[in-house]
């Protein structure tokens, strides 16, 4: 058994889909728009067989994102080496995006950054 892939709702669909792609080089297929209820979606593929779908429709109730909250707390990302943890967690911080915790080695051995993208979710980039 496998996750085929994991959803979450956005404010800014294409944003969020040009944040994937261009910091974590995420392909996008093709748009998805149901005229009827306004629904709108893009499934995002990273290497592998890891899938995001990017979901946004009208009216959405956008509530606080606390980081200490419960139901899913983040997004990990692997971008293979320290190197690229590093750098690209410069460019981010350069792109203006909120670090929340520096490249570093945790407790349980990953060595990784968390930052807060543009809809305040969490992101963290391991190797």
């Amino acid at each position: 058994m496998k996750i085929e892939h994991i959803a979450m709702y956005v404010n800014d669909l294409e944003q969020t889909k040009n944040f994937f792609t261009y910091y974590f080089h995420a392909e996008a297929g093709e748009k998805y728009h149901n005229q009827t209820t306004g629904f709108q979606s893009y499934f995002l593929s990273f290497q592998g067989e890891c899938r995001l779908e990017i979901m946004s429709k009208p009216e959405m109730e956008d509530i606080g994102k606390p980081l200490a909250r419960t139901g899913y707390a983040h997004i990990a990302l692997s971008v293979g080496t320290k190197e690229v943890v590093d750098s690209l967690t410069e460019q981010l911080r350069k792109d203006g995006y909120h670090i929340i915790s520096n490249p570093r080695t945790t407790g349980d051995g990953y060595y990784e950054s968390c930052i807060i993208d543009l809809e305040d979710n969490q992101i963290e980039i391991t190797i």
